[in-house]
């Protein structure tokens, strides 16, 4: 029961440091998701350990913690090819944006300090 009860407070700690980082901005709402509904399955499952135990002998794991460890690295995985793919597409975003910047700056350059072409505008 001691693991149980462990397990139980760790996820209701989790809710509460995402559920803080969200409160002060830090973290994003699509982000957060991931983790508060693992956190809610770790809750589930800490309450309920037998149901995990019957998923294991269904799927024929010898033993459940094999699956626990399974399923751990498989969500880890997941999660760092999520992140590979925000970041991929941000870095062409401030590539863009880089891009942009230095034809402004050029054409600004280009057109001197007395160059009146804008009319007062």
């Amino acid at each position: 029961m001691a693991p149980n009860l462990i397990a139980g407070l760790a996820s209701v700690a989790i809710f509460i440091f995402i559920f803080d980082l969200l409160r002060r901005g830090v973290l994003k709402e699509k982000y957060a998701v991931l983790w508060l509904f693992m956190a809610g399955v770790a809750l589930f499952f800490s309450i309920f350990p037998w149901i995990f135990d019957s998923i294991a002998f269904f799927l024929g794991v010898s033993q459940p913690v094999n699956l626990l460890f399974f399923l751990s690295s498989v969500i880890l995985v997941l999660v760092s090819v999520q992140f590979s793919f925000e970041l991929s597409r941000h870095e062409g975003r401030i590539r863009r944006l880089a891009e942009e910047v230095a034809l402004l700056r050029e054409q600004l350059e280009s057109r001197g300090p007395n160059d009146s072409s804008d009319n007062g505008k």
